[in-house]
């Protein structure tokens, strides 16, 4: 007869050899940083994230209208994207945010922390 330990030790074994790991999509965010001064080679572009959407540069739009008003805020200089969270945003928005303008050339995005 079979000890109950090892029925669950091979049903243990069994699923972990038959279940498959998927590894999850990574999305880069580099930290603000404090005290450094803008360079005249560089656009820089403001976006805000409350509960209520999204606003640029003060200007309300949604989180799909978010690449292509960036693109046309390119004039041929690198753009950087200051993000700042309000504290009940929760972290869906950000990702959403970052998939959104991972397609956009020239871009870095600096996140600020949350106020």
């Amino acid at each position: 007869m079979t000890s109950l330990i090892d029925v669950i030790f091979l049903l243990l074994l069994f699923f972990m050899l038959s279940s498959t790991f998927s590894k999850f999509a990574e999305v880069e965010v580099q930290a603000a940083s404090g005290g450094a001064s803008a360079s005249g080679d560089q656009t820089m572009a403001f976006l805000r994230a409350t509960p209520d959407g999204l606003t640029l540069n003060g200007a309300a739009l949604g989180v799909d209208e978010l690449a292509p008003r960036l693109r046309d805020l390119q004039t041929g200089k690198p753009l950087v994207l200051l993000v700042n969270l309000m504290s009940d945003v929760d972290a869906q928005t950000m990702t959403d945010i970052l998939v959104a303008v991972r397609g956009v050339p020239d871009l870095a995005v600096s996140v600020m922390g949350a106020s």
